[in-house]
């Protein structure tokens, strides 16, 4: 990786709550409001953000863990703000700490892992796993 991403660097995000992001399973919504797993997508998405400039040309990010608290609903219509903060990095590795905030007040954190390694390497993983 690149020099200069450091502790406490942060990034944010806003996201409006679609239909598409409800807590729904094979077609059938469960709940309308915001699902877990549009939680993790964008989770994993602001952190990456924060990675993004600081990739050299030869490598690329990958998510390693993800862990989460979904603490409360957010309705279609609804802005959802999403902040990343660094708490760990290394020339391999990035770990942030995410909040979810709504109008109301926190909806979810959590933390996202990723690795870096060289385009390379991931693509044999892509081929391995894709065979």
């Amino acid at each position: 990786m690149k020099e200069g991403l450091y502790v406490g660097q942060s990034k944010q995000m806003t996201v409006e709550v679609t239909e598409e992001m409800v807590a729904q399973f094979n077609g059938e919504v469960i709940h309308p409001v915001y699902s877990t797993a549009s939680m993790v997508y964008h989770m994993e998405w602001v952190s990456r953000q924060l990675l993004i400039p600081y990739l050299k040309q030869d490598e690329e990010g990958m998510g390693a863990a993800v862990s989460v608290e979904h603490i409360a609903p957010s309705g279609v219509g609804t802005t959802i703000h999403l902040e990343a903060t660094v708490i760990e990095v290394s020339n391999s590795e990035l770990l942030t700490k995410i909040y979810v905030t709504n109008e109301h007040g926190r909806i979810g954190k959590g933390k996202v892992k990723q690795v870096v390694l060289p385009k390379e390497v991931i693509q044999e993983k892509v081929r391995i796993a894709t065979k």
